[in-house]
């Protein structure tokens, strides 16, 4: 079974779109860097009903054992990390397919 690990973010009032931007592309880079990343989806809410999250990103990992592989890879830590630093908050989902 597949992991999809699903995360909507609510960047700070003050991050530019050209921060925010680069966040998202910085995150479609990592396709290719960790083995168990299969796939990863990401971009604005354009409806304006999600309660106040801003964007969210869509992963498909190749199973729940790998999921911990993929959070804690060198190439994910620091995208993760600059990421986390411009948000109001964030909420994470994780479930088998």
């Amino acid at each position: 079974m597949t992991v999809k690990h699903i995360a909507w973010l609510k960047f700070k009032s003050d991050i530019s779109g050209e921060r925010i931007n680069h966040h998202m592309d910085a995150c479609r880079a990592l396709v290719g860097k960790v083995p168990s990343l299969i796939s990863l989806e990401c971009g604005a809410d354009f409806m304006g009903r999600s309660g106040g999250f801003t964007h969210g990103i869509i992963v498909t990992i190749s199973s729940r054992e790998s999921l911990p592989e993929y959070l804690n890879h060198p190439e994910h830590i620091p995208v993760a990390n600059a990421l986390k630093a411009d948000l109001e908050d964030l909420r994470v989902l994780d479930f088998e397919t």
